[in-house]
Formats: C-alpha cells, sequence, structure tokens
C-alpha cells in the first residue's frame, strides 16, 4: 500500500537551523565586484579554482544549500563575509547583487508559495522569474522571517526534490533497516551508496555518511558480494546502476518480494524511502543496471 510521508517537527526545526549557513555566501563575475569595492576590506574574495579546492567549503551542507552544482560557468569569485555584513550594504546594491545570485543560479532561492502572499517581504531580497517569484536567502533575512513562513518555504521546496509517496516496510525486512525506512534525514551527507551499504553490513554510522562509487563497491565485496548474470531477483540483493563508462550512479537493497529499501540524494530533502521495482526501475532507466548477490559462505 501507498503512504505519503512529511518530515516531523523535531525534523523541520533542525532543517530550518542549518539550511541557511551563518555566513555570506556571495558568487560573483569580476565586474560584480565594483558594486561592492567599498565593502569589500572586511571580507573575503577568493578566486573560483581556491574556493571549490578549498576543505572548509566542501562541507555537505554547503555543497547542497548552494547547489554548487548548478552553478554558472561564470562565477569568476567567491565573497565570504559575517551575515550582518550584507544587511548593511545600500538597499540598491542588495537588490542588484541578489538579482546577479539568480542569474548565476545560486541556491538558497525559494518560490514564494500562495501561503506567503499576504506577508511583505523587503522588496531587495525579491527576484522575478519567468513564471514566478523567487526570495533570495541570506542568514540575516532567514532569521527574521515568522517561524510559520521559514516552514511553508521550506517544505514546499522541499518536497519537488523527491517523491514522498512510499511502500510500507514488509513485515520481513531486517530489524535495522525498521527506524530508518520512510524518515529523513537531519543532516545532509547520507546518499544511496551508504544506504544500501548500511543494509548490507548494519554499521548504523554509515548511513550518515557521503559515501563515492568506489568506496562502495570495496564495501560489498567486503561483504562478499559480487555481480551475477541474472535479473532475478533474491532478497538480500544488491542493484548497482552503472553509466556507459562502468561509473556507479546509484544502488539500491532489495528487501524482498520486488520492494527496496532506497534513498535518491545526499540532501536531507531526499528520504529513506521504501519502493517497488517497477517505480525504482523506471527512475533510474537511463542507465544499465547489475546485480550483486551474497555468496554464501560455508
Amino acid at each position: 500500500m501507498k503512504i505519503k510521508i512529511e518530515p516531523p517537527n523535531d525534523v523541520i526545526d533542525h532543517w530550518l537551523e542549518t539550511y541557511v549557513p551563518v555566513r555570506e555566501f556571495l558568487f560573483l563575475k569580476e565586474e560584480d565586484l565594483s558594486l561592492i569595492a567599498d565593502s569589500l576590506s572586511r571580507t573575503l574574495i577568493i578566486p573560483k579554482e581556491e574556493f571549490f579546492n578549498h576543505a572548509s567549503y566542501k562541507q555537505i551542507q554547503l555543497v547542497n544549500s548552494f547547489e554548487y552544482w548548478n552553478l554558472s560557468s561564470e562565477v569568476q569569485y567567491v565573497v565570504i563575509s559575517n551575515s550582518e555584513w550584507f544587511t548593511n550594504l545600500p538597499m540598491n546594491v542588495q537588490k542588484q547583487i541578489n538579482h546577479i545570485q539568480f542569474e548565476l543560479n545560486r541556491g538558497l532561492i525559494l518560490p514564494l508559495t500562495p501561503f506567503c502572499s499576504n506577508y511583505s517581504f523587503p522588496e531587495e531580497y525579491l527576484v522575478q522569474g519567468p513564471e514566478e517569484q523567487y526570495i533570495v536567502l541570506h542568514r540575516e533575512i532567514w532569521r527574521t522571517l515568522p517561524y510559520e513562513i521559514k516552514e511553508n518555504l521550506l517544505i514546499e521546496y522541499a518536497s519537488k526534490w523527491d517523491d514522498w509517496t512510499c511502500v510500507e516496510l514488509p513485515e520481513s525486512a531486517p530489524p535495522h533497516l525498521r527506524g530508518y525506512s520512510n524518515t529523513f534525514p537531519l543532516l545532509s551527507g547520507g546518499n544511496c551508496l551508504s544506504a544500501t551499504l548500511f543494509a548490507v553490513n548494519q554499521q548504523e554510522w554509515i548511513i550518515h555518511e557521503w559515501v563515492h562509487p568506489e568506496t562502495f563497491l570495496e564495501g560489498i565485496r567486503r561483504a562478499n558480494y559480487s555481480i551475477i548474470n541474472t535479473e532475478e531477483l533474491h532478497h538480500g540483493d544488491v542493484v548497482v546502476w552503472v553509466n556507459e563508462g562502468g561509473t556507479v550512479q546509484h544502488a539500491s537493497y532489495h528487501i524482498s518480494h520486488n520492494v527496496f529499501f532506497n534513498k535518491n540524494g545526499q540532501t536531507f530533502f531526499n528520504p529513506w524511502r521504501i519502493m517497488n521495482w517497477d517505480e525504482l526501475r523506471q527512475e533510474w532507466e537511463t542507465y544499465k543496471f547489475e546485480l550483486y548477490r551474497k555468496e554464501e559462505t560455508v
């Protein structure tokens, strides 16, 4: 039976606290620096290459909040400051900078919802897209918004990242999956590969890690899984989707009877879902799948 899940209040509260970073991050072209030239002495001005290679700025929550993968290739600098710095800029400059963030496809820009229609947002934080209006989030404006407005904005946005419809966990499921099935993470990082490894080896801490493809393959090999030439599913099998170059793109754990323990991404908007095989296969149909099965030990 299909069920619809939603994040509980304690999870939402944690998302609201961690989604918008405490520091100010502006993604800019070189020509944009002239807009804030008089204020740059109180900031860090980091060239793009240095920023994306800097260990401090590779933190998974920063990656997810600003959606690094969507940023325009035109970004040349990242300006970092404390959160109050931006609010002290002239309002017309704030508005120009926010439009630049929108044009450069920075994350933390959320569409306004009908629920927010009666709330008066500061004009300098609003940008008009082709079809809808958006608010460009910064820590200080986020801090001042009413709780109900923040909650509505974030939940509406979060629900677009993934399908929150699931199937019920089978009674035959391994006990260690019960606490996570059809639930939402508090933190970013855990992805499909960590979820699958956790299902395989029952090491709970792994489910929260951001696992990469080679690490994943090493993990399932160490758990005595090997690839087999069949499409017939057995309980405990692992299905791995790969691209044309053989690089792992996704993985999921087969519980039994064509029901899987699955996670679709590394954000906290992606729940650990119980899914049917037909739905899962359709979602990843652009890739070839391979089946791994645990070898019987004597």
